[in-house]
């Protein structure tokens, strides 16, 4: 580095942005973590020793330190470091640097420790590239994700690391990182008068959601358009907090966990009756930018599943409200959307249409099976086969219904619904209980089978067989997820 890099480095350093500036230099000034860089804690151990020998990653939303430990371990090892950010980098420069690492260990017998920036966003290849030169120990590799590493990252990659994850960081947290911005002479704001009320600094506390990033880049912001008064202080009130930081940042990525976790949750809270927590969890869906048709798709399936026959209109006000929101839009089309959710919400529930599933589980089971004669279709075949020979047709009889049987003979006795006694399928369950007496007597059948319920793993596997694919919200590792 020339004399002119060395002075263009200088002023990039202080004209950086206050939340670079002000990034931790030693794990002493580091704040939040501390379950896992708190005294005693194992990486702590590892950075303080310069022992980092395995592979790390670093899990957690954004702002919450995983570049800044990755820097604080730069500048406590005697390992060469390097830093590569997935975003602009590829297997290309990746092999440069590979090439590099071997022959700083075979020269100078020094190791070289790799920083991953966004790791996740290297494709499957790119990361099974860096895969043997972590297993041979070429490289000790540090990554950092805003993504589950599980599912985001490559399996082999993923067992040949230490997973660390980082939380948010807690109020608390972030008001000691604004106040020593407000303190810190060199980097900060100390060398100037500046007066952030109470209530400003508790706005942007608040704000911040957890992202020392943003609470710092909302401070600069405030500071540096304020103009000092004539006493040379720079006052930051209330209002001008609210005009540097104006609506709070939630994590949510669209096919990241939080959207997986935030729609399981209002399911959920509306499965079980619960109408405050399904707004709630529905309002930060829509304020955080989730497609409202992708809410309206999951109270349908809801409404088929999980209330059912205890109260057919579910499904009717589901669909409606689906139908509504094409002709209205958001902003006002959210009333149809809320009007569903508080439906669902507090009608009575039955899980009973899963009953289904015990049939499909008995066709895997029994394979071929014909169809009883009288069952089989009479338009055709009727004079030469004898198809349809013998059904009576229950309109015919007083109270429309015949005992006669449905099921395969081998099936006869076997119930897949089991209907709950819950809204309108109480009264349902009341006179099937009557047609089914009466449909014994007429076939003399004296012993029946109540298929056991299945188990929601069980109900995957069949839905899975279903479709092709897999139905659940869950993902499998380094795959793109569906909608959910």
């Amino acid at each position: 580095m020339d004399l002119f890099d060395h002075a263009l480095q200088q002023r990039l350093s202080r004209e950086a942005p206050l939340a670079a500036r002000m990034r931790p230099r030693t794990l002493a000034e580091f704040v939040g973590q501390d379950e896992i860089v708190g005294e005693g804690r194992l990486l702590r151990r590892a950075i303080e020793a310069d022992k980092l020998f395995s592979s790390i990653i670093l899990w957690g939303p954004p702002g919450t330190g995983k570049t800044t430990l990755a820097s604080i371990i730069a500048n406590t090892t005697q390992s060469h470091f390097e830093t590569i950010s997935a975003v602009l980098a590829g297997i290309p420069q990746l092999r440069e640097v590979i090439k590099a690492a071997r022959e700083r260990r075979k020269l100078y017998g020094t190791r070289t420790t790799l920083f991953v920036d966004e790791v996740h966003r290297w494709n499957k290849a790119q990361q099974d590239a860096l895969l043997p030169h972590v297993e041979n120990g070429a490289i000790t590799l540090i990554g950092a994700t805003t993504e589950n590493p599980y599912f985001e990252v490559i399996g082999a990659l993923v067992s040949r690391s230490r997973i660390f994850q980082l939380k948010a960081l807690s109020d608390d947290d972030v008001r000691r990182i604004l106040l020593a911005a407000l303190a810190d002479r060199e980097r900060g704001y100390g060398a100037k008068k500046v007066c952030l009320d109470p209530d400003a600094q508790a706005h942007l506390v608040r704000i911040s959601g957890g992202d020392a990033r943003n609470a710092l880049n909302a401070l600069e912001l405030a500071v540096e358009t304020t103009p000092a008064g004539e006493d040379g202080q720079i006052h930051i009130s209330l209002e001008v907090a609210q005009e540097s930081i104006q609506r709070r940042a939630l994590l949510y990525d669209k096919d990241g966990d939080v959207h997986y976790d935030t729609i399981s949750a209002f399911i959920k809270s509306v499965r079980g009756s619960d109408p405050d927590a399904a707004l709630y969890w529905q309002a930060k869906m829509l304020y955080a930018g989730e497609s409202p048709r992708f809410i309206l798709r999951r109270l349908l399936i809801l409404a088929g599943e999980d209330i059912g026959l205890a109260d057919p209109m579910g499904l009717v006000v589901a669909n409606a409200a689906a139908q509504a929101f094409e002709y209205v839009g958001l902003p006002e089309g959210v009333y149809p959307i809320v009007e569903a959710t508080l439906y669902l919400a507090t009608a009575p529930k039955s899980n009973s249409a899963n009953d289904y599933f015990k049939a499909q589980k008995k066709v895997e089971e029994e394979g071929k099976v014909d169809v009883p004669q009288h069952l089989q279709d009479g338009n055709r075949d009727a004079a030469a086969l004898g198809h349809g020979k013998g059904y009576v047709y229950p309109h015919d009889q007083p109270s429309h219904h015949v005992g006669q049987q449905y099921l395969p003979s081998a099936l006869l006795g076997a119930y897949f619904y089991r209907p709950s006694r819950e809204g309108y399928e109480a009264e349902a369950a009341d006179r099937l209980s009557r047609w089914r007496e009466a449909q014994r007597q007429a076939l003399g059948i004296e012993a029946t089978e109540e298929l056991p319920p299945l188990t929601e793993r069980e109900i995957e596997g069949l839905k899975q067989k279903m479709s092709g694919v897999s139905t659940r919200m869950t993902r499998t590792p380094a795959q793109t997820p569906g909608a959910g």
